[in-house]
């Protein structure tokens, strides 16, 4: 069984990669040029690597985290690297202040605005979950709310520029696996709010793009902190995982799937398999390695 899993799943993978990426639309990077984009979660991780991609772009960037000695060496990093313009703002996400804070400073700097990406995430552990109802709380408001909040208020510019909405998410928020039922829950919730709110938009006639974006293990240095001793596998290239998000969320993708063979492999057999994909996943785990 094991040796078929090994066959099966790389081979189902590919078919479904290019199936999901043959699409007919070519990737010109050229397409950001001048775009006027924020980045939330831009002072490490696929964020920062975001940031530079677009950098590279010649985009205008808003950049905002937590930190802010972080914040400004990716902003002069950005400027280096050629973008048109690079700014941050510093804040937590739970803030109820920090969305209109960072669009008052896209309205006054660039009177508008064309992407928005969502990619800050708040801290969690990889263990069994000990009953911290309020620490669920405090990750919903981070992971989930700061997200509906920021894409609220940045809608009147999107909707001026027919812009787009880039949230990224995770394969824990279609697949719920052991050890991240907190973090899962928030990841489904994007999934839900943000699959509707493109359906009313749809409706509505108003062209605003989402691309959800589903990703699988990434080698940021605090997913591979926090799993490396659990999980066996090789995470993906967090370079390359960044300029997929953003090619995705330029040629208004619905969604991106990250490694995408891996992602989609994953999918299809929780439609049809859920059960067996379940114990294929706990099995794949070094659970005497999680601290309780």
């Amino acid at each position: 069984m094991g040796l078929l899993l090994k066959v099966f799943i790389p081979l189902l993978g590919a078919a479904l990669a290019f199936y999901f990426y043959s699409a007919p639309e070519n990737f010109n990077e050229e397409m950001l040029r001048g775009k006027r984009v924020i980045v939330t979660g831009a002072s490490s991780g696929i964020g920062e690597q975001m940031a530079y991609h677009l950098a590279r772009m010649e985009a205008h960037l808003l950049l905002t985290a937590r930190t802010e000695a972080k914040l400004q060496k990716v902003v002069k990093r950005c400027l280096e690297l050629g973008a048109a313009s690079a700014r941050y703002v510093s804040g937590s996400m739970d803030s109820p202040t920090l969305p209109e804070e960072l669009l008052r400073e896209a309205e006054n700097t660039w009177g508008g605005l064309d992407m928005l990406i969502l990619n800050h995430i708040g801290q969690s552990g990889f263990t069994y979950f000990n009953g911290d109802v309020e620490g669920v709380r405090k990750l919903m408001e981070i992971n989930f709310v700061s997200y509906v909040a920021l894409a609220t208020a940045a809608l009147p510019m999107l909707k001026e520029s027919e812009g787009s909405i880039v949230v990224v998410s995770s394969i824990a928020g279609r697949i719920g696996g052991p050890f991240t039922a907190p973090y899962s829950a928030t990841k489904f919730a994007l999934d839900g709010f943000f699959s509707s709110l493109r359906q009313e938009l749809i409706l509505d006639k108003i062209n605003v793009s989402i691309t959800l974006c589903i990703l699988g293990y990434i080698n940021t240095e605090s997913a591979v902190r926090a799993v490396s001793h659990i999980i066996p596998d090789t995470p993906a290239p967090k370079e390359e995982c960044a300029l997929e998000i953003i090619r995705g969320g330029a040629l208004r993708w619905r969604e991106v799937r990250y490694p995408p063979r891996t992602v989609s492999s994953m999918l299809l057999i929780r439609s049809f398999a859920p059960e067996f994909l379940d114990s294929i996943i706990r099995s794949s785990y070094h659970v005497e390695n999680v601290r309780r």
